[in-house]
């Protein structure tokens, strides 16, 4: 199989263990690209590529920004706060204006739930999910995924924990239909006020105690609080959450195994992780960071294909 099964990325639910595996041999690829002198390949060089975001992000814009011009891309970004959306146009609107300049991809972060999948039926360019609400975050998925494949040789069979905020990531429903796809088993650990309700349904572990979480797997993936989008309090204090659940050296000095270290990125300090485990040789946080300009190229490489 040279080519994925869909013309959009719109969340790991819609692809196929083989279009994730073609997504990770391509992306093998372009990490050699991006660790030679000169960086840049001629690939999408008749593409033009809109990066839409109507939420705040540093880490996924600027890799998928990066991402574009190493693969020689002509880029146009637009970011919502500075736009006529404030004026009240539609996100229709918007693209469509966009899509006029003769744009053939769209790499779209939204705060709604399906937004991307509401475009990709309304409009004719190639669409990528770049996060949409509390729904799912694709990119950063298969980035995760294919630093574990990197830093143990293989997902399948490999557990992996996801600690945190599970109600509010779009990174975690993300990550458990990847995962399972790719034959690893999952466990879900965290207060039981931040796991949503359906949680049991998708077949996973479900655990409230951070030490056996990290005592069963190969992999804890430590996702951040997100503040921003609470609306009401989940727990009493940030100093009780990072008591409870917050993982530290010492936890890790108390195993009898050695586990490797995630976060997607940005890290509250002292609050899920502490730095002593952030910047210790368990973490691989550096590497996702990496690996996700060359998932990315392979994403955008393998959808161009698709037109």
């Amino acid at each position: 199989m040279s080519q994925l099964s869909t013309k959009h990325l719109l969340g790991i639910k819609d692809i196929t263990a083989d279009d994730i595996n073609l997504i990770f041999e391509t992306a093998d690829n372009f990490k050699e690209v991006i660790n030679r002198p000169i960086k840049k390949v001629p690939s999408l060089r008749d593409i033009t590529i809109a990066n839409i975001f109507f939420e705040n992000s540093t880490r996924t814009k600027l890799s998928f920004e990066l991402a574009e011009k190493r693969l020689s891309a002509d880029v146009v970004n637009f970011s919502s706060s500075n736009s006529s959306v404030k004026k009240g146009e539609t996100l229709v609107d918007t693209v469509n204006n966009i899509l006029s300049m003769k744009v053939d991809m769209v790499v779209m972060r939204h705060s709604s739930p399906g937004a991307p999948h509401f475009l990709s039926r309304n409009i004719k360019a190639n669409i990528v999910n770049a996060g949409d609400g509390t729904h799912e975050h694709p990119t950063q998925a298969l980035l995760d995924a294919f630093s574990i494949r990197e830093k143990l040789g293989d997902v399948a069979g490999k557990k992996v924990a996801i600690i945190g905020d599970i109600l509010h990531s779009r990174v975690a429903l993300s990550n458990i239909f990847c995962l399972q796809k790719l034959g690893a088993e999952v466990m879900v650990c965290g207060p039981t006020t931040l796991l949503p309700k359906y949680i049991g349904s998708l077949g996973v572990k479900v655990e409230h105690d951070v030490n056996k979480a990290l005592q069963w797997c190969d992999v804890a993936n430590i996702l951040r609080i997100q503040l921003e989008r609470q609306q009401i309090k989940y727990f009493p204090s940030l100093r009780e959450y990072a008591l409870y659940f917050g993982v530290n050296k010492k936890m890790l000095d108390n195993l009898d195994k050695e586990i490797v270290i995630m976060h997607p990125g940005p890290i509250n300090r002292g609050v899920e992780l502490n730095s002593d485990v952030a910047d210790s040789e368990h973490s691989i946080i550096l590497n996702q960071v990496e690996n996700g300009v060359a998932v990315r190229m392979a994403v955008l490489y393998l959808l161009a294909g698709v037109r």
